[in-house]
This record gives structure tokens, C-alpha cells and sequence, in this order.
């Protein structure tokens, strides 16, 4: 907590300024102009003020600043009249005096050089998703805020109202583009900075900004347990890794059905995309630099209804920097001496976007998120499917010495399930998607190689009614490829029965999944695997 000659020492140095700077007739213009349709709340150093607020004239900055104000905070959402917000509004309530609201993305990070690296890759993705009209700004201490337009996004998408989904479809977003944008961050810092230096930056350990990497095919390797079991009576020594039996109560033998004794544990490294781990295959792993989220802290800070945040131009109370405007092509450019309340420029902060040319993000965003949680059920259900009586049967081979794990490189027609073969001869109707997500997480659990599921879904994509576009299918493939493999819907889902290619045939009515069919069909062509 700061001391309170910290805090006087702050208030005292904003104060001199505050009613000088807002006097700025530039200053006040461009505050009143951003305010139209939003609740608008002056902060008196250290509390905000009654909501809700609003100002109704250009005099209203002034009038607050000799109050005391010594900032200016707004909402997200546009509304009617912002006066006439109350928490005791219901839900429709909300929704029928809502207009809209724009997409704020606010870059939160302790050190501003990240903060710009990171509003730079946002502005990349955000134009890749072709969004050409996009507003940025400091936000007056050590991050950044990026704006899109309310009017870039459709009114409705999937019969809903686009203006009644907030916050969800806001969070949504943010969500989506942080999945997108995360895994580049580590690589665009390491860059401009050793190991050595962004150790002594974060203030922690170079071996803890190290991750142990699969070399064969660069992903991250987890820390596993691998545990040695013995039965007392019957003397069976048996080995398997934590996690992959439900571990609560101690495993019984196989052969005597007595519990099992924990003989030793070992620390070992297994990528989960290889199925190899470090104990059999110990020059396979090796130390890397950290690439995932956890080595900064920067995130975009999640929507919440009535969220506020700092108005263009207001002033920022730690600091008394200016939360000034920056140019979307020259973030990297931006230096703290910008921000000088006494010498800044005043730029536009909202841009005229174009309609609708948000359309394709949120769309992608309502995607990713249909999938994700489609992914989320799957690992519920093979979670209920892991039992004793799993872990009993992987045992029995393991101690025979025949347990392999089962990999199908280079699968042949021959040895897929029906609905597969109906998939890839083209969708006729709606559900390409669905049938990408099938594909993909069928060959990606077989094993198949990478160079052969790219052959496989350019082929199939050539047989659909219509083309899905590339960069959605190289999207797709990008994100599994950072996944582990997750097995294709069951055969009991809806799933195929939408896209009419369910059509069982003898050996379908013996097995649960697609999976489990290719590799029936494999065993039975005499091959072995590898």
C-alpha cells in the first residue's frame, strides 16, 4: 500500500495541472465529442462520482473539474439515455434502452513495451479479419486501448440481436483474439530481449521462464509421474503414469484383485502429441525459452456490464500523463514524453468504420467458441470413460510387454467407418464446419501425419457444395496443431445424423466412435503398428 506521502506527492502534481489542461478547448471538445449516448463519470482522485452521469454540455468538463474531477471515465454500451440507467432495470429493460455498444480491448500489462507489442499484434489480427478502421490509444500509465465501432458489427447474427449480447459476445471476443494472439507474444519479445534480461525485468528464475520441449515436433512437453506398482501376493511389478487411471483409491491386480503398493515415482516429461515420454526417449526433450501465457502478464481485461473506462484525453491520476491517441501504424512508436499533458496533439479517437466489417471477427469468435465447448464436453465424457477397470486392462498389457500406442501415419480408405467415407465425399448442404471439426479430430487421433491431413482436408473441401475459405480451414489446422488430439464426436451424437452420412454398417454397431472403427478394421488388415 502506498504510503501517504506517495499519495500526496501524486494528487499534488496532477492538481497543478488538472484545471489548466482541461481548460484546452481542444481538450474539452474532443471529451465532449466521444461522450455522445454514454454514461460518463468523473474520478475526484481517488473515488469516482455518483452514477449515473452523463454530461449535457461541452461546460460540463469544467464545471466538475472545479469539483475537484481529476479524471474522466465512460461506458462501452450506448444508450438512449444514460440518465436513465438504474440497477434496478431488468435484463429487457437494459436491452431496450441499450443502442449498442462499441468493442473495447484494453491491454493490461506491467510493462508498457509489452503493452505496445501487444496492441501491434491485435491491430495485425484485427485487419487479417478484415477490420481496416480501428482506434487506439494510451491509456495514460502502462497500457493500451483499442476500439472498433459498434457500427462495424451487424444488428443480428443467428436470429439474435447483436446490441442485447453484451457483455458476452464482447467477452467473447476478447477471448478469441487472446487464443489467437498469446502464442505470438513470447516470440515478438524474445526479439528485442535475452532470457538474462526479461529474467531480470519480471524478477524471476531463467529456469523458470524455461518449458521442456518435444524436439520431434517442438511443442510443450507436460510433467508426468511415472509410478511403479507391486502386488505383494502375486509378486506382478506394473508401470503406468499418473493421470491416466483415476488414482483416488489404489489399483487392484489384475490376476489376485489385491490393492497394489506404490513401489517409486518418477518425475519424467511426455508430450502429449508424440506419445513418447523422457524415460524411453531422453534426447527427445530438451529446455526451452517459455512461450506461453504465463511469461507475461499482459491479458485484455473482460467486459462487464456498466464497465468503465478512461475517456481520450483524460488524464491519468498516478501519472498525469494524457491518455492520448496513437496512430494504429506507429504504436511501436509511441514514447512516454507523447503523453505530456502540456505539449500533446488531439487526433480522432473513433474512427468512421465501415458497416458490418466486424461481421467476420465476431463470427470466427462465435465459432471458436461453439468448438471449444464442443472439446470441453468430449473430455468430460472420456474423463467418465477413464476407470479402474481401464487402468486393469492397460496393466495386463503392460505387464505382457505388448502395449504400444497406437498410431495410423498414413491411414488407407479401406479402414474407414462409413460416415467418414460419406464426409469426405463432399458436404451437399450446410455443415461444413461441423464436418472440418470431425475430420480434423478423427485423422488427428489416428495419428495421421501433418502433410497428409492437409492433403486430406484440401480434397474433401474441393467436393463441398461450396468452398470453405482457406484461411478459415488454415485457422482450424493452426489451432488443433497446438492441441492435444481429442477423438471425433461419438457415433450416438447428432452429429452425423445432421450431416445425413450416418449409414452403420456391421462392425459400427460394435463400437462407440469412429476411432475405435478405423483401428478394429486396422488390426484386422494383419498391419502392425508402429
Amino acid at each position: 500500500m502506498e504510503s501517504e506521502k506517495e499519495i500526496s506527492f501524486k494528487e499534488k502534481r496532477i492538481r497543478e495541472i488538472v484545471f489548466l489542461y482541461y481548460s484546452r478547448e481542444d481538450v474539452k471538445k474532443a471529451i465532449f465529442n466521444f461522450s455522445k449516448n454514454r454514461e460518463c463519470i468523473p474520478r475526484y482522485f481517488e473515488g469516482f462520482g455518483k452514477r449515473p452521469d452523463a454530461f449535457q454540455y461541452e461546460s460540463d468538463i469544467l464545471e466538475q473539474v472545479k469539483k475537484g474531477a481529476t479524471s474522466f471515465h465512460c461506458s462501452e454500451e450506448l444508450w438512449k439515455d444514460p440518465l436513465e440507467i438504474s440497477t434496478e432495470l431488468s435484463e429487457e429493460q437494459f436491452n431496450e434502452l441499450r443502442l449498442g455498444w462499441d468493442l473495447i480491448l484494453d491491454v493490461d500489462s506491467p510493462y508498457l513495451e509489452y503493452s505496445k507489442i501487444y496492441a501491434d499484434l491485435i491491430v495485425k489480427t484485427l485487419e487479417v479479419h478484415g477490420i481496416e478502421n480501428i482506434g487506439v490509444k494510451f491509456s495514460g500509465s502502462k497500457g493500451m486501448h483499442i476500439i472498433i465501432p459498434w457500427k462495424a458489427f451487424p444488428e443480428q447474427i443467428y436470429g439474435q440481436k447483436t446490441k442485447d449480447m453484451f457483455p458476452e459476445w464482447p467477452r467473447l471476443i476478447c477471448g478469441y483474439l487472446t487464443a489467437i494472439i498469446r502464442p505470438q507474444l513470447a516470440d515478438k519479445i524474445f526479439e528485442q530481449e535475452s532470457l538474462k534480461d526479461l529474467a531480470k525485468k519480471t524478477g524471476k528464475k531463467q529456469e523458470d521462464l524455461l518449458i521442456t520441449e518435444c524436439l520431434s515436433c517442438h511443442r510443450s512437453a507436460t510433467k508426468k509421474i511415472l509410478i511403479t506398482w507391486l502386488c505383494p501376493h502375486c509378486k506382478n511389478q506394473i508401470i503406468n503414469l499418473e493421470g491416466t487411471f483415476n488414482n483416488r483409491k489404489k489399483p487392484k491386480c489384475p490376476d489376485c484383485r489385491k490393492e497394489l503398493q506404490e513401489v517409486s515415482r518418477q518425475e519424467i516429461y511426455f508430450c502429449e502429441f508424440c506419445q513418447i515420454n523422457s524415460e524411453k526417449n531422453p534426447g527427445n526433450f530438451a529446455k526451452t525459452r517459455e512461450k506461453t501465457e504465463t511469461l507475461i502478464e499482459a491479458d485484455l481485461v473482460l467486459v462487464a456490464p456498466r464497465h468503465l473506462f478512461r475517456m481520450p484525453y483524460s488524464l491519468h491520476e498516478k501519472t498525469a500523463l494524457s491518455s492520448i491517441v496513437i496512430d494504429k501504424d506507429k504504436i511501436k512508436d509511441f514514447q512516454i514524453k507523447d503523453a505530456n499533458a502540456l505539449k500533446i496533439k488531439i487526433k480522432n479517437f473513433y474512427p468512421d468504420a465501415k458497416p458490418g466489417e466486424a461481421k467476420r471477427l465476431l463470427l470466427q469468435a462465435l465459432d471458436w467458441k461453439e468448438q471449444k465447448n464442443k472439446q470441453e464436453q468430449y473430455r468430460k465424457e472420456i474423463n467418465k470413460q477413464q476407470s479402474p477397470q481401464n487402468f486393469e486392462t492397460t496393466s495386463k498389457e503392460l505387464k505382457k510387454g505388448e502395449y504400444k500406442q497406437i498410431e495410423i501415419p498414413n491411414p488407407t480408405e479401406e479402414i474407414y467407418p462409413p460416415c467418414i467415407k460419406l464426409i469426405l465425399k463432399g458436404v451437399k448442404n450446410d455443415g461444413r464446419k461441423r464436418a472440418l471439426f470431425i475430420l480434423i479430430n478423427f485423422f488427428k487421433s489416428l495419428g495421421t501425419d501433418e502433410q497428409k491431413l492437409i492433403e486430406i482436408i484440401e480434397k474433401w473441401n474441393k467436393e463441398n457444395y461450396k468452398l470453405l475459405k482457406q484461411g478459415y480451414i488454415q485457422s482450424q489446422l493452426n489451432w488443433y496443431r497446438k492441441k492435444t488430439a481429442r477423438m471425433p464426436p461419438n457415433c450416438d451424437k447428432t452429429s452425423y445424423q445432421d450431416l445425413n452420412v450416418c449409414l452403420p454398417d456391421e462392425l459400427c454397431r460394435q463400437i462407440k466412435n469412429p476411432v475405435n472403427y478405423a483401428v478394429k478394421k486396422y488390426f484386422k488388415t494383419g498391419k502392425r503398428f508402429n
